[in-house]
């Protein structure tokens, strides 16, 4: 007689379902995301949406640094502000360093980059070399090209002109011709790191294909070049563009430190006159109303770059 063992039967474990939704509060943050997003909200809203608006709120009053005065003077502030002619200078002077200053970000960045992209040997040093200027910070590399650019005996840019036969002692930073040009150099060497970067991702994600191609069909690199390399750069310069305005528009570092300001005041930033008008001159109110106006007017550039960029796009498309 044979028996049969009976195997003991396996607890099967009960199916899992989806947890159970929270509830009120809880419930309410997970469905709209704000867990996730309510920290990043809130340091937003106390770092800078609260700022915006006590500053739009001191640019009506005659606040001042000590805090001894808040009278309400409504739009006061702007008026005079727009007939200051400190005002209309700075700015001019912030335009004038931006229009110098942008186009060889721009073009040197991405003759740059397309030397870098194309050189085979120690490609890395190169890379290395030329992005390096942007990691310094501003106290270093002004003080670096004051030493370079310094009217005196060991002064660099001296001894040059010396080697070549030229009368050294320029005025690189005390002559009103030369001060500006000689801070747009020094920033030009500092900051061209970061667009050169930009530009020399984009050339990398450029299908190799294309070049192969253009090269069978017996393109030259100049031609490979207009047809294939720019075109596909195009919305990489847009951005290169607007971030380089940008920067440029908010120049104070370089001038403060390098000149001043000066000589007589044809270097001082907008930036520069809103410190001195702020912090110096203990007017925060009328500080706050000139830093709106220079905020209104990037705003309005913004938006006509926005509007150009629309427009080539579109016709681009059509």
């Amino acid at each position: 007689m044979t028996t049969t063992t009976r195997q003991p039967r396996e607890a099967t474990a009960p199916p899992v379902g989806p947890p159970a939704p929270p509830r009120g509060i809880r419930r309410h943050w997970s469905e709209h995301g704000l867990a996730f997003t309510g920290p990043f909200l809130i340091v937003y809203a106390l770092f800078l949406i609260v700022p915006l608006i006590w500053g739009v709120r001191m640019s009506l009053g005659n606040d001042n640094i000590a805090g001894t005065q808040s009278e309400f003077v409504g739009l006061d502030n702007y008026a005079e502000a727009l007939r200051d002619p400190d005002v209309w200078s700075s700015l001019g002077n912030t335009v004038w360093f931006t229009m110098l200053s942008t186009a060889p970000l721009v073009v040197i960045a991405l003759v740059m980059a397309l030397m870098a992209h194309h050189l085979r040997f120690v490609s890395w040093l190169w890379r290395l070399s030329w992005f390096a200027p942007f990691l310094l910070p501003s106290g270093v590399v002004c003080l670096l090209w004051l030493w370079v650019i310094y009217p005196s005996d060991f002064g660099f840019a001296d001894q040059l002109l010396a080697a070549f036969g030229l009368e050294p002692g320029i005025g690189w930073l005390t002559d009103s011709r030369y001060a500006m040009l000689s801070i747009v150099l020094t920033t030009v060497w500092w900051t061209v790191g970061f667009n050169f970067l930009l530009y020399l991702a984009a050339l990398q994600a450029i299908p190799r294909h294309l070049y192969e191609a253009a090269e069978i069909d017996g393109a030259g690199g100049w031609q490979r070049l207009r047809s294939i390399t720019l075109p596909l750069l195009s919305r990489t310069t847009g951005v290169v563009l607007v971030l380089q305005l940008l920067a440029s528009l908010k120049i104070f570092d370089q001038v403060y430190i390098m000149t001043g300001g000066g000589p007589d005041d044809s270097t001082r930033p907008i930036l520069q006159y809103v410190y001195q008008t702020g912090f110096t001159g203990y007017r925060i109110g009328y500080a706050s109303a000139i830093s709106y106006i220079f905020f209104a007017l990037i705003v309005i550039v913004s938006l006509i770059h926005l509007r150009l960029t629309r427009r080539s796009r579109e016709e681009n498309a059509s």
